[in-house]
Protein backbone atom coordinates (compact mmCIF):
# COMPACT_ATOMS: atom_id res chain seq x y z
CA UNK A 1 0.00 0.00 0.00
CA UNK A 2 1.51 3.59 -0.96
CA UNK A 3 0.85 6.13 1.23
CA UNK A 4 2.68 9.57 0.38
CA UNK A 5 3.91 11.71 2.84
CA UNK A 6 4.20 15.99 1.95
CA UNK A 7 7.05 17.18 1.27
CA UNK A 8 9.00 14.34 -0.17
CA UNK A 9 10.59 13.98 -4.13
CA UNK A 10 8.65 12.44 -6.93
CA UNK A 11 11.22 10.30 -7.51
CA UNK A 12 15.32 9.20 -5.73
CA UNK A 13 18.07 8.43 -7.47
CA UNK A 14 19.49 5.28 -5.80
CA UNK A 15 23.68 5.38 -5.65
CA UNK A 16 24.65 2.04 -5.01
CA UNK A 17 28.17 0.91 -3.56
CA UNK A 18 27.82 -2.43 -3.08
CA UNK A 19 30.22 -3.81 -5.08
CA UNK A 20 32.71 -1.56 -3.44
CA UNK A 21 31.95 0.00 -0.25
CA UNK A 22 30.27 -3.38 0.58
CA UNK A 23 32.74 -6.12 -0.62
CA UNK A 24 36.34 -3.61 0.68
CA UNK A 25 35.51 -5.19 3.96
CA UNK A 26 35.33 -8.82 3.40
CA UNK A 27 38.05 -10.53 4.64
CA UNK A 28 38.05 -13.63 1.96
CA UNK A 29 39.20 -11.99 -1.51
CA UNK A 30 35.95 -12.07 -4.10
CA UNK A 31 36.90 -13.37 -7.58
CA UNK A 32 36.18 -10.62 -10.35
CA UNK A 33 33.98 -12.89 -12.28
CA UNK A 34 31.47 -12.71 -8.78
CA UNK A 35 31.91 -9.14 -8.50
CA UNK A 36 31.45 -8.76 -12.15
CA UNK A 37 28.12 -10.82 -12.02
CA UNK A 38 27.23 -8.96 -8.89
CA UNK A 39 27.18 -5.44 -11.00
CA UNK A 40 25.30 -7.21 -13.91
CA UNK A 41 22.56 -7.90 -11.88
CA UNK A 42 22.10 -5.04 -9.95
CA UNK A 43 22.04 -3.26 -13.43
CA UNK A 44 19.40 -5.63 -14.47
CA UNK A 45 17.26 -5.32 -11.11
CA UNK A 46 17.10 -1.41 -12.45
CA UNK A 47 20.23 0.43 -10.37
CA UNK A 48 21.35 3.25 -13.01
CA UNK A 49 24.62 4.33 -10.44
CA UNK A 50 26.97 1.23 -9.17
CA UNK A 51 30.28 2.14 -7.71
CA UNK A 52 31.87 -0.69 -8.88
CA UNK A 53 35.42 -0.66 -7.78
CA UNK A 54 38.65 1.81 -6.27
CA UNK A 55 42.12 2.44 -7.80
CA UNK A 56 43.47 2.20 -3.89
CA UNK A 57 46.49 0.46 -3.39
CA UNK A 58 46.34 -3.29 -2.72
CA UNK A 59 47.77 -3.21 1.04
CA UNK A 60 45.43 -0.87 1.87
CA UNK A 61 42.38 -2.75 0.54
CA UNK A 62 43.33 -6.08 -0.91
CA UNK A 63 39.49 -6.49 -2.04
CA UNK A 64 39.84 -3.59 -4.40
CA UNK A 65 43.42 -5.31 -6.37
CA UNK A 66 41.57 -6.64 -9.39
CA UNK A 67 40.04 -3.17 -10.41
CA UNK A 68 41.38 -3.32 -13.74
CA UNK A 69 40.22 -7.07 -14.47
CA UNK A 70 36.92 -5.93 -13.06
CA UNK A 71 36.23 -2.75 -15.35
CA UNK A 72 37.05 -5.10 -18.39
CA UNK A 73 34.37 -7.17 -18.18
CA UNK A 74 31.60 -4.87 -16.95
CA UNK A 75 28.73 -4.76 -19.11
CA UNK A 76 28.21 -1.51 -20.50
CA UNK A 77 24.75 0.47 -22.22
CA UNK A 78 23.99 3.98 -22.09
CA UNK A 79 22.51 5.24 -19.05
CA UNK A 80 24.60 3.13 -16.78
CA UNK A 81 27.01 4.91 -14.91
CA UNK A 82 30.51 3.06 -13.28
CA UNK A 83 32.15 5.49 -10.49
CA UNK A 84 35.17 4.49 -8.92
CA UNK A 85 36.92 5.40 -6.00
CA UNK A 86 40.46 7.23 -6.43
CA UNK A 87 42.45 8.57 -3.59
CA UNK A 88 45.54 10.35 -4.85
CA UNK A 89 46.98 10.91 -8.73
CA UNK A 90 48.73 7.43 -9.19
CA UNK A 91 44.63 6.13 -8.67
CA UNK A 92 43.63 8.58 -11.32
CA UNK A 93 46.05 7.37 -13.83
CA UNK A 94 45.10 4.11 -13.59
CA UNK A 95 41.37 5.01 -13.69
CA UNK A 96 41.95 6.78 -17.02
CA UNK A 97 43.98 4.80 -18.56
CA UNK A 98 41.15 2.07 -17.99
CA UNK A 99 38.34 4.85 -19.46
CA UNK A 100 36.47 5.64 -16.05
CA UNK A 101 34.52 9.06 -16.60
CA UNK A 102 33.26 9.00 -13.21
CA UNK A 103 35.07 8.63 -9.64
CA UNK A 104 34.83 9.91 -6.37
CA UNK A 105 36.97 11.12 -3.75
CA UNK A 106 36.92 10.61 0.00
CA UNK A 107 37.94 13.06 2.78
CA UNK A 108 37.26 13.12 6.51
CA UNK A 109 35.47 15.88 8.56
CA UNK A 110 38.00 14.62 11.77
CA UNK A 111 41.72 14.38 11.81
CA UNK A 112 41.80 10.93 13.79
CA UNK A 113 40.07 9.82 10.83
CA UNK A 114 42.02 11.55 8.34
CA UNK A 115 44.93 10.10 9.80
CA UNK A 116 43.86 6.33 10.06
CA UNK A 117 41.71 6.39 6.71
CA UNK A 118 44.52 8.43 4.53
CA UNK A 119 47.69 8.36 6.31
CA UNK A 120 47.11 12.33 6.09
CA UNK A 121 45.60 14.87 8.21
CA UNK A 122 42.66 17.15 7.21
CA UNK A 123 44.75 19.76 5.51
CA UNK A 124 46.79 17.36 3.58
CA UNK A 125 44.18 15.23 1.99
CA UNK A 126 42.48 18.03 0.56
CA UNK A 127 45.87 18.81 -0.62
CA UNK A 128 46.01 15.48 -2.29
CA UNK A 129 42.62 15.56 -3.49
CA UNK A 130 43.29 19.13 -4.93
CA UNK A 131 45.33 18.15 -8.39
CA UNK A 132 42.82 15.22 -8.81
CA UNK A 133 39.71 16.97 -9.23
CA UNK A 134 41.59 19.50 -11.14
CA UNK A 135 42.58 17.01 -13.52
CA UNK A 136 39.51 15.27 -13.70
CA UNK A 137 37.58 17.99 -14.27
CA UNK A 138 40.10 19.25 -17.21
CA UNK A 139 39.32 15.68 -18.65
CA UNK A 140 35.74 15.76 -18.40
CA UNK A 141 35.02 13.00 -15.72
CA UNK A 142 32.45 14.20 -12.94
CA UNK A 143 33.79 14.11 -9.48
CA UNK A 144 31.87 13.67 -6.27
CA UNK A 145 32.62 14.02 -2.82
CA UNK A 146 32.94 12.16 0.21
CA UNK A 147 33.51 13.49 3.45
CA UNK A 148 33.14 10.76 6.42
CA UNK A 149 32.39 11.31 10.08
CA UNK A 150 29.91 13.93 9.67
CA UNK A 151 27.73 12.53 12.63
CA UNK A 152 30.30 11.81 15.30
CA UNK A 153 33.50 9.71 15.44
CA UNK A 154 34.35 7.05 17.84
CA UNK A 155 37.79 8.54 18.81
CA UNK A 156 36.69 12.27 18.76
CA UNK A 157 33.36 11.76 19.85
CA UNK A 158 31.01 14.83 18.85
CA UNK A 159 31.72 16.22 15.70
CA UNK A 160 31.00 20.37 15.51
CA UNK A 161 28.55 21.32 12.14
CA UNK A 162 31.12 24.01 11.70
CA UNK A 163 33.37 21.76 11.18
CA UNK A 164 31.74 19.70 8.76
CA UNK A 165 30.91 22.29 6.76
CA UNK A 166 34.33 23.73 6.99
CA UNK A 167 35.74 20.25 4.98
CA UNK A 168 32.71 19.57 2.87
CA UNK A 169 33.06 23.67 1.45
CA UNK A 170 36.74 23.06 0.96
CA UNK A 171 36.28 20.03 -0.99
CA UNK A 172 32.96 21.81 -3.34
CA UNK A 173 34.91 24.13 -3.86
CA UNK A 174 37.71 22.09 -6.09
CA UNK A 175 34.75 21.70 -8.25
CA UNK A 176 33.27 18.40 -7.31
CA UNK A 177 29.97 18.05 -8.64
CA UNK A 178 28.40 16.14 -5.48
CA UNK A 179 28.79 16.05 -2.14
CA UNK A 180 28.19 12.76 -0.18
CA UNK A 181 27.78 12.85 3.86
CA UNK A 182 28.86 9.76 5.63
CA UNK A 183 27.58 8.88 9.17
CA UNK A 184 30.56 6.48 9.01
CA UNK A 185 29.99 4.67 12.05
CA UNK A 186 25.81 5.14 12.23
CA UNK A 187 25.76 7.21 15.18
CA UNK A 188 23.34 10.10 13.78
CA UNK A 189 19.89 10.87 14.27
CA UNK A 190 17.16 12.08 12.40
CA UNK A 191 17.18 15.89 14.13
CA UNK A 192 20.84 16.26 13.35
CA UNK A 193 20.44 14.92 9.95
CA UNK A 194 18.23 17.98 9.23
CA UNK A 195 20.72 20.36 10.76
CA UNK A 196 24.12 19.16 8.83
CA UNK A 197 22.12 19.48 5.40
CA UNK A 198 20.37 23.49 6.64
CA UNK A 199 23.74 24.25 7.28
CA UNK A 200 25.37 23.03 4.33
CA UNK A 201 22.84 24.66 2.37
CA UNK A 202 23.10 27.74 4.34
CA UNK A 203 27.31 27.63 2.98
CA UNK A 204 26.34 27.58 -0.43
CA UNK A 205 25.91 23.49 -0.94
CA UNK A 206 22.73 23.30 -2.47
CA UNK A 207 20.68 19.82 -1.41
CA UNK A 208 20.63 18.95 -5.43
CA UNK A 209 24.63 18.74 -5.17
CA UNK A 210 24.15 16.67 -1.59
CA UNK A 211 23.80 12.87 -1.21
CA UNK A 212 23.40 10.84 2.08
CA UNK A 213 25.42 7.63 3.31
CA UNK A 214 23.90 6.22 5.98
CA UNK A 215 25.60 3.39 8.05
CA UNK A 216 22.29 1.39 10.52
CA UNK A 217 24.73 0.93 13.67
CA UNK A 218 21.94 2.31 15.80
CA UNK A 219 19.23 1.39 13.57
CA UNK A 220 19.12 4.77 12.76
CA UNK A 221 19.68 4.71 9.07
CA UNK A 222 16.37 4.76 7.37
CA UNK A 223 14.98 7.46 9.66
CA UNK A 224 17.99 9.38 8.95
CA UNK A 225 17.38 9.14 4.99
CA UNK A 226 13.35 9.60 5.32
CA UNK A 227 15.03 12.94 7.35
CA UNK A 228 17.20 14.12 4.45
CA UNK A 229 14.52 13.35 1.88
CA UNK A 230 12.20 15.87 3.66
CA UNK A 231 15.36 18.52 4.06
CA UNK A 232 15.26 18.24 -0.02
CA UNK A 233 17.98 15.15 -0.71
CA UNK A 234 17.10 13.11 -3.75
CA UNK A 235 20.46 10.96 -3.99
CA UNK A 236 21.02 8.05 -1.00
CA UNK A 237 23.52 5.75 -1.28
CA UNK A 238 22.79 2.09 -0.02
CA UNK A 239 24.79 -1.25 -0.52
CA UNK A 240 22.61 -3.99 -1.88
CA UNK A 241 21.72 -6.49 1.23
CA UNK A 242 23.30 -4.45 3.80
CA UNK A 243 27.14 -5.27 3.02
CA UNK A 244 30.13 -3.07 4.34
CA UNK A 245 31.16 -1.42 6.90
CA UNK A 246 33.98 0.43 7.02
CA UNK A 247 37.76 -0.82 7.36
CA UNK A 248 39.23 1.73 8.97
CA UNK A 249 36.26 2.32 11.60
CA UNK A 250 35.97 -0.72 13.80
CA UNK A 251 32.75 0.49 15.11
CA UNK A 252 30.86 1.18 11.52
CA UNK A 253 28.57 -1.59 10.79
CA UNK A 254 27.03 -2.26 7.65
CA UNK A 255 26.04 0.24 4.95
CA UNK A 256 21.88 1.09 4.55
CA UNK A 257 20.46 -1.71 3.09
CA UNK A 258 19.50 -0.93 -0.67
CA UNK A 259 16.29 -3.38 -0.18
CA UNK A 260 15.19 -1.80 3.11
CA UNK A 261 15.36 1.22 1.25
CA UNK A 262 13.26 0.51 -1.99
CA UNK A 263 10.84 -1.09 0.71
CA UNK A 264 10.22 2.15 2.37
CA UNK A 265 10.10 4.61 -1.01
CA UNK A 266 7.87 2.13 -2.78
CA UNK A 267 5.40 2.18 0.28
CA UNK A 268 5.87 6.43 0.34
CA UNK A 269 4.86 6.12 -3.57
CA UNK A 270 8.87 7.66 -4.21
CA UNK A 271 9.63 6.49 -7.51
CA UNK A 272 13.32 4.54 -7.85
CA UNK A 273 13.34 2.66 -10.74
CA UNK A 274 14.53 -1.06 -9.02
CA UNK A 275 12.75 -3.90 -9.21
CA UNK A 276 12.46 -5.25 -5.43
CA UNK A 277 12.27 -8.91 -6.13
CA UNK A 278 14.81 -9.29 -8.46
CA UNK A 279 17.05 -6.74 -6.20
CA UNK A 280 16.52 -9.13 -3.20
CA UNK A 281 17.58 -12.35 -5.12
CA UNK A 282 20.35 -10.56 -6.15
CA UNK A 283 21.10 -9.78 -2.66
CA UNK A 284 20.66 -13.68 -1.62
CA UNK A 285 22.80 -14.79 -4.33
CA UNK A 286 25.91 -13.03 -3.18
CA UNK A 287 25.10 -13.81 0.47
CA UNK A 288 25.60 -16.89 -0.82
CA UNK A 289 28.97 -16.64 -2.14
CA UNK A 290 30.08 -15.03 1.26
CA UNK A 291 28.79 -18.11 3.49
CA UNK A 292 26.12 -15.98 5.95
CA UNK A 293 23.04 -14.36 5.50
CA UNK A 294 22.17 -10.65 4.27
CA UNK A 295 21.69 -8.62 7.21
CA UNK A 296 19.08 -6.93 5.19
CA UNK A 297 15.57 -6.96 6.84
CA UNK A 298 13.56 -6.86 3.19
CA UNK A 299 15.81 -9.65 1.89
CA UNK A 300 14.95 -11.99 5.01
CA UNK A 301 11.32 -11.44 4.91
CA UNK A 302 10.92 -11.94 1.02
CA UNK A 303 13.27 -14.80 1.16
CA UNK A 304 11.49 -18.58 0.17
CA UNK A 305 9.97 -20.13 3.56
CA UNK A 306 10.03 -16.78 5.36
CA UNK A 307 6.80 -16.55 7.26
Amino acid sequence: MRAPLPGLPDRVTIYEVGPRDGLQNEKAIVPAAVKAEFVTRLADAGLRTIETTGFVHPAWVPQLADAEELLGVLPRSPGLRYPVLVPNERGLDRALANGVTEIAIFGSATETFARRNLNRTVDESLAMFAPVVERARADGLWVRAYVSMVCGDPWEGDVPLEQVVSVASRMMDMGCSQLSLGDTIGVGTPGQVTALIEALVAAGIGTDRLAVHFHDTYGQALANTLAALQAGVTVVDASAGGLGGCPFAESATGNLPTEDLVWMLDGLGVATGVDLGALAATSRWMAGHLGRPSPSRVVQALSPGTE
